[in-house]
């Protein structure tokens, strides 16, 4: 017998087991005149084994009792049991429900508006592809994913799945190429250029670049305390490249592109346990180096910092100039209030 709390299935054996105290056999008896074993008749009673059209056939001849009526008891437990199970693990799930973001999934249309627990769990399951949400914690169903985010919270970690899932189902919208690092990492330059360009412009040209490499670019809205800046990770035969628009400083964002695209070129997506802190160091060195050139940039540091020496100093290397500005004040030579009308915020198209 299994129960919650609105249902309760017993299965067809305590029936069973009513005719056979009547009849005064015990279940050695009654096994031997099934010609079933003692074992199956006993897991038969306590509704481990389902009863088949044949059990039936064969209860009817024992126990006179038609096997129509076994069949439709078997029936009734099996769907009685499904009950129980579903309404359990909505319990179970319901408390896991409450740990994303849900007001802000269905601000941005990922899932249904609903005040309803119930509602809530069932239209995340729908969203995360799984029949109960008890399965995210058993395994995190998104191996393998780069991410650059500032800071990790255990809010985090849940709105950070919402987030990836998201990104996974938006690209599978994209079609693109076969992987190729190579060709990826011959795109680099070209990529850099595209820094001096409005989103407008750039968008469509950046998604059309990655796309060739095998790589699909998602644009995602930024959910609280996920922290993200970009995130990659291989779906089946493409490669996710997901830029959440947090803040969305033109430096921010081509610093998080790099960084991930770092993560593709050194191969280290893919892997189970994610990425090290190694990793991540490589992955900074790599976008900070690729946007402003080492060389250039300690010999501009130690000279003055003013609205026209950065701006030539940007037209120089090739890049817009409120990276160079976001460099200057991540590295202290510049405060966080100076130089500001350089740094240009982005819009991008959903």
């Amino acid at each position: 017998m299994a129960r919650s709390k609105t249902y309760i299935a017993t299965p067809p054996g305590a029936t069973i087991k009513e005719q056979l105290e009547y009849r005064g056999m015990s279940q050695r008896e009654f096994a031997k005149r099934m010609d079933y074993s003692e074992k199956f008749i006993s897991q038969l009673i306590n509704g481990q084994v389902e009863l088949t059209p044949n059990t039936a056939h064969r209860l009817e001849m024992v126990l006179g009792v038609p096997s129509a009526f076994w069949m439709n008891l078997e029936a009734r437990y099996r769907e009685k049991l499904l009950q129980v199970e579903d309404e359990n693990s909505i319990e179970e799930d319901k408390q896991i429900a409450r740990k994303f973001p849900y007001a802000q999934m269905a601000k941005f249309g990922w899932v249904e508006p609903t005040r309803s627990v119930t509602t809530k769990v069932i239209e995340l399951r729908k969203f995360f592809e799984v029949v109960r949400l008890a399965l995210l914690n058993e395994d995190r169903l998104a191996p393998g994913i780069a991410y650059r985010r500032q800071k990790e919270t255990a809010e985090s970690e849940y709105a950070f799945l919402a987030w990836a899932q998201k990104a996974k189902i938006d690209a599978r919208g994209i079609t693109t190429g076969k992987i190729n690092v190579g060709k990826l990492e011959e795109c680099i330059p070209k990529l850099r250029e595209l820094t001096s360009m409005d989103p407008a412009d750039f968008q469509s040209l950046l998604v059309s670049m990655m796309a060739e490499c095998g790589i699909a670019t998602v644009f995602l809205p930024h959910l609280e305390h996920t922290f993200l800046n970009g995130a990659t990770f291989c779906d089946g035969s493409k490669i996710v490249l997901a830029l959440t628009l947090r803040g969305a400083d033109a430096d921010k964002f081509w610093f998080s592109l790099f960084h991930e695209l770092a993560h593709v070129i050194n191969g280290h997506i893919g892997r189970t346990a994610g990425t090290t802190e190694e990793e991540e160091r490589i992955a900074d060195a790599f976008a900070r180096d690729t946007l402003i050139p080492p060389e250039a940039y300690a010999q501009f540091a130690i000279g003055n910092k003013t609205y026209s020496t950065v701006v030539s100093f940007a037209n120089e290397i090739g890049i817009a100039p409120g990276i160079v500005v976001g460099r200057l004040q991540k590295d202290g030579h510049l405060q966080y209030s100076q130089l500001n009308s350089l740094k240009v915020r982005y819009q991008f198209a959903g």
